[in-house]
């Protein structure tokens, strides 16, 4: 007798033409066993989390009654009242009130208020929840309860949003099942049920590479997902790598599924066209592909060089993104201090609404992570970004000092006495005329002996020599090489990135300065970011210098910034 087959599908090949009684025979033999292993495998894992858990109502005064005296919001006011005396935990940047906290989730406008999740350990259950805080002005954050617990799930990975009619959707990878979804509709999104109870678009018995049944190489891989709705059908994304690259390197790649109840998905194929502008090793996790301006963007995290961006066209008749411009928002290494995964949403009026994590800049665990203040990206032309800080960030300004036009003589470091402070807002127009580099330090001690260094040179690359108009370039570098004097702090290279400035704009920063995070726009068009650890109580100066010849501050404007924890 044959050797009976090993898997259903090469069951299914058994050529059926003259299936003998001896056969029938042992075909019942095989399902008998099959049977047999099945009621012999192992019940699944209960991954139920240890967090509390509550169930709210449905109208909004009965959840913020309900609210007032949980025990979750308790334990978390007590949490940020202990933190407050962290000198790293920013002022005015998002931090998690208890956990370490790593990629935001989510980001989305929902019944008049901005929502932000993102993936947090808890203390009483060291796994990857969805945790959860709410804003009218996209700067002041109120904590939530967790919104997603793991079960049947490992752990809850990242994901996005859709704020659909009368609900919203959370689609996410949930580790050791495959990628997940779940609804919310009440007024502050504290109840979430799952889409079927389990993933909805399963990974394979096999693990990723193969299908449990064929044994046939799968044309997609499952991790990170974001969703959208086009006419009738639900559409996701799910973030990962194609290994099928140059020399067989693995490629940033996006696969599409669709459905129409959320609960059945199709695989659709590749999603991305044209992509020639990321690097080998790229992978496409937390991605996020939303309308901006007449384009579209997608926005995306790879592990192996940071945050980015692909702008480019939907086709809708094809199913395709045709990218032909691509972007940074990390210009460095991944860690250590740097700008991580995103988290982005229409804002409703043609741009999109980014935040992202920053990871530590610590080692061990004294210095854990935090949000960048959320930017606003719109279009310039059709293959630029522009952008700008959103939200109330007016309303944080405090005491206020204002300087006036001040020449830099060459090669003088010129301190700025009136100008202190670790949490600070600062506007500043400087034309550095014939300078080669204008700096513009801080968080400067004393004598410098912990300095976070912003160095500007003025038309310093051209666009391209092989396509007009040929427009030159500045560079901007963000620099915390001497940030800090503590022997666990831990720098990187600088963060260097190049700026298109109109040859009649001067340079136009807004820096934001929080205890250990240092955040500069230029001229609207670019943004670096990045975590520093001053040890020095002194190291709250400002300071200039102009290298080599003169340039001038035309104009400096400092506020001190209140807490949005107070």
């Amino acid at each position: 007798m044959k050797a009976l087959p090993k898997t259903a599908c090469d069951l299914g090949r058994v050529e059926t033409r003259a299936l003998h009684p001896l056969s029938l025979a042992g075909f019942a033999i095989f399902a008998a066993l099959t049977l047999t292993v099945s009621a012999a495998e192992p019940p699944p894992r209960d991954y139920t989390s240890l967090v509390p858990k509550f169930t709210f109502p449905d109208d909004l005064a009965a959840q913020e009654a309900q609210l007032k005296d949980n025990p979750l919001m308790q334990r978390f006011r007590e949490g940020r009242r202990k933190l407050a005396a962290d000198p790293f935990r920013p002022a005015y940047h998002f931090y998690s009130p208890e956990a370490q906290l790593n990629d935001p989730n989510g980001l989305c406008f929902w019944q008049g208020r901005w929502h932000l999740f993102y993936q947090a350990n808890p203390p009483d259950d060291h796994r990857w929840h969805w945790a959860h805080a709410v804003s009218d002005d996209l700067i002041h954050w109120r904590d939530l309860p967790y919104a997603l617990y793991p079960n049947p799930e490992e752990q809850c990975y990242s994901g996005a949003t859709y704020v659909d009619e009368g609900r919203v959707i959370a689609m996410y990878h949930g580790r050791e099942l495959g990628n997940m979804t779940a609804l919310s509709h009440d007024p502050l999104l504290l109840n979430w049920e799952k889409v079927t109870g389990d993933a909805v678009i399963p990974l394979n018995k096999d693990g990723q590479r193969f299908h449990f049944l064929s044994h046939e190489p799968l044309p997609y891989r499952i991790y990170d997902a974001c969703i959208w709705k086009k006419g009738g059908a639900y559409y996701s994304l799910s973030g990962s790598v194609d290994y099928h690259g140059p020399g067989g390197k693995p490629m940033l790649a996006e696969f599409l599924f669709r459905s129409t109840d959320l609960a059945k998905w199709e695989f659709v194929h590749q999603f991305v066209e044209g992509n020639h502008f990321t690097q080998p090793g790229d992978d496409g996790a937390c991605p996020y592909f939303w309308p901006i301006g007449d384009r579209h963007i997608l926005i995306f995290f790879s592990h192996t060089s940071s945050a980015q961006y692909l702008l480019g066209d939907y086709d809708t008749q094809a199913d395709k993104f045709n990218a032909t411009a691509h972007g940074r928002f990390c210009f460095g290494p991944v860690v250590p201090g740097a700008v991580q995964a995103p988290s982005a949403t229409p804002d409703g009026k043609g741009g999109v609404i980014t935040i992202f994590n920053m990871n530590p800049a610590m080692s061990g665990r004294r210095s854990h992570g935090l949000m960048t203040l959320p930017r606003r990206l719109t279009l310039i032309g059709q293959e630029d970004l522009r952008q700008e800080p959103v939200g109330s960030i007016e309303s944080l300004r405090g005491e206020h000092q204002h300087l006036d036009a001040t020449k830099l003589p060459p090669n003088q470091e010129i301190i700025l006495p009136s100008v202190r402070g670790n949490t600070l807002e600062l506007a500043a127009e400087i034309d550095a005329k014939d300078a080669p580099m204008v700096e513009l330090n801080v968080l400067r001690s004393t004598n410098a002996e912990e300095v976070t260094r912003i160095a500007l040179y003025r038309n310093r690359q051209v666009s391209s020599r092989f396509m007009p108009p040929q427009q030159k370039l500045s560079v901007v570098t963000l620099d915390n090489a001497r940030s800090s004097l503590l022997a666990e702090a831990q720098s990187r290279p600088p963060e260097t990135a190049s700026v298109f400035i109109p040859p009649e704009e001067p340079f136009k920063l807004r820096v934001f300065i929080d205890r250990s995070v240092v955040e500069v726009f230029i001229n609207g068009r670019q943004c670096l970011a990045v975590r520093v650890q001053p040890s020095r109580g002194d190291s709250l100066g400002i300071s200039l210098r102009a290298q080599g010849q003169e340039a001038e501050l035309r104009s400096l404007d400092a506020w001190q910034m209140k807490s949005i924890y107070e």
